[in-house]
């Protein structure tokens, strides 16, 4: 166990006992947003020293620097300098240091918490012009639910709790190294796998994500010095951070530019911390909180001036499966999905987000994207399009993964690969779904599951009873159904019957069944009664019995 892992187990059993009755998806929010509340004062510290904004004298902490230097008059001018360059700014009476001590000394005050969100707010408005956009990143946690207490002192009891549980966490590992990142990550997947089907919102299990980013990066430009990387439904971000773990080159890893649209409020606030505290500067971060199927985004414009799509390396997506969308007739004049001659079905939107995110590909990149089997069999309008995806050369690999995957689904689920430009007009096709570890309420996929598909899917040969390599005419003749069992058999033959074991074993059998019967007649021959009638009936049952034995002899 790693020492984030470690970190985290501690953690998640003192944030249990503190939780109370409340459900862990709610109780997530309050406790990761003040572990984000903290990580922005702490990196604000870290700024001012570094920017020389304030002096550190020896024995003085830089809260204390802070809050000599940066008072009456100057404070404003502080504040307009730390939001200019981080894009929020946190005063010194509300900084991390400063409400520990607060809660250390027992002077803090129930109104102090939302004060502290209120002031962290109003110094947005003093950089309109950042990057990274901070307005509601904290409104998810409700300072006045009852759930946290019925009385304000109750209230600020549990909140205080919080403080102090966040304030224990050591962010570095016996090297010295950062490990905040990861003990966020783990932290989210605690919060997922007790939030049952809800998780599914906000969580792709990881061992997904690494098939996903591992696929997108094989052959990704290694002199790309800025690749760009797009999940048009992200979110926590978890699978946008796996990505990022994949990139081989140290360069194109640091300048990352990432790109995410949620339409769950809460889940894109979690998004937002959670590339933050792993390590994204916010200048490489765009996220949206908005409707990917409603709103095509993002977009831009060309030295021109004329506007066009933006278009990424790299596109990953885990969208939620066969969801109900608006597919008006207009739509089929949206370059998204014009070309290929049909709208996915109102109430299966899977081809809507694959044709979204086909759309923002660039020409020389990848795209894997998680969905449910059906998109691979379904008719009418769905194999219109499937049939315009084949036709144009743009399905790449289609890997079948094994069911009880995910959080909100029991399904087997598929990973589609497409890409833009191919050099054969071949689809291959892997059969995982027999390879996982069975869990007790999830199944896994094991690090041996996970490189089997990557080397199956890299070297695109046939493997029996797991993989295929069909060609497009192969694909044709099965009326462009794309459906795994087609061209993958992975029917195992029941092993041949030995007739003369059979035999015995039935002679066995009937012996033993004789035997029993005439120790039960024996038995019952002991057997008298004073009551005639009783004693009657039962010479009646025992010469039926003995008639039935003679039968079977």
């Amino acid at each position: 166990m790693s020492k984030a892992q470690e970190i985290t187990s501690q953690l998640w059993e003192m944030a249990n006992r503190l939780r109370s009755n409340m459900d862990a998806s709610e109780y997530r929010n309050y406790i990761l947003g003040f572990m984000f509340y903290r990580y922005l004062s702490e990196h604000q510290e870290k700024s001012m020293v570094e920017n020389k904004l304030i002096d550190v004298v020896d024995g003085q902490s830089v809260n204390e620097a802070y809050k000599e230097q940066a008072s009456g008059d100057d404070l404003n001018d502080y504040l307009e300098e730390i939001a200019a360059s981080l894009g929020y700014a946190i005063a010194p009476a509300y900084t991390w240091a400063t409400i520990v001590d607060k809660v250390n000394n027992n002077t803090i005050a129930p109104s102090d918490y939302q004060d502290m969100l209120d002031s962290f707010n109003r110094n947005l408005n003093l950089n309109r012009n950042a990057k990274m956009d901070f307005h509601g990143i904290f409104d998810d946690m409700n300072l006045g639910n009852s759930r946290l207490g019925n009385s304000t002192s109750a209230r600020a009891k549990a909140l205080t709790d919080i403080v102090n549980l966040v304030d224990q966490i050591e962010y570095k590992d016996e090297n010295g190294h950062d490990i905040l990142g990861d003990i966020y990550t783990y932290l989210i997947k605690e919060f997922a796998t007790n939030s049952g089907k809800k998780a599914g919102e906000f969580y792709t299990p990881h061992e997904v994500s690494e098939v996903l980013a591992k696929i997108v990066t094989l052959n990704l430009n290694t002199e790309l010095e800025t690749p760009e990387v797009y999940d048009f439904t992200c979110g926590s971000g978890s699978l946008l951070l796996t990505v990022k773990k994949q990139i081989r080159n140290k360069v194109a890893k640091e300048k990352l530019k990432y790109a995410g649209q949620e339409l769950n409020t809460t889940t894109y606030n979690l998004a937002r911390m959670n590339l933050m505290m792993n390590d994204v500067r916010y200048q490489n971060m765009t996220l949206k909180n908005a409707d990917t199927l409603e709103m095509d985004w993002p977009d831009g414009v060309d030295e021109h001036g004329v506007d066009h799509p933006h278009s990424f390396d790299i596109v990953v997506a885990n969208p939620p499966y066969s969801a109900r969308w608006d597919n008006d007739d207009k739509k089929l004049k949206d370059p998204r999905f014009k070309e290929y001659g049909a709208l996915a079905p109102k109430t299966k939107a899977d081809y809507a987000f694959l044709l979204h995110g086909l759309y923002h590909l660039k020409q020389e990149g990848t795209m894997a994207i998680v969905l449910p089997h059906g998109v691979l069999f379904r008719g009418a309008k769905e194999a219109q399009i499937r049939k315009a995806l084949l036709e144009k050369n743009q399905i790449d690999a289609i890997i079948g993964l094994p069911a009880n995957l995910f959080y909100s689904t029991g399904i087997p689920t598929v990973v589609l690969v497409l890409k833009k430009t191919k050099e054969t007009k071949d689809v291959v096709f892997i059969d995982a779904s027999k390879n996982f570890e069975k869990g007790k309420n999830q199944n896994v996929l094991r690090e041996e599951d996970i490189d089997k598909i990557i080397k199956t899917y890299k070297e695109r040969k046939d493997v029996d009873k797991y993989a295929h390599v069909a060609t497009f005419d192969e694909i044709k003749e099965n009326d462009y159904n794309l459906n795994i069992p087609r061209y993958v058999d992975t029917f195992e033959p029941e092993p041949p019957v030995d007739l003369g074991k059979l035999t015995k074993e039935m002679e066995e059998t009937q012996k033993e069944i004789e035997k029993t019967q005439s120790e039960l007649l024996g038995m019952m021959k002991e057997l008298t009664s004073k009551d005639e009638k009783t004693q009657n009936d039962l010479n009646e049952f025992i010469k039926m019995l003995e008639n039935e034995v003679k039968r079977n002899g």
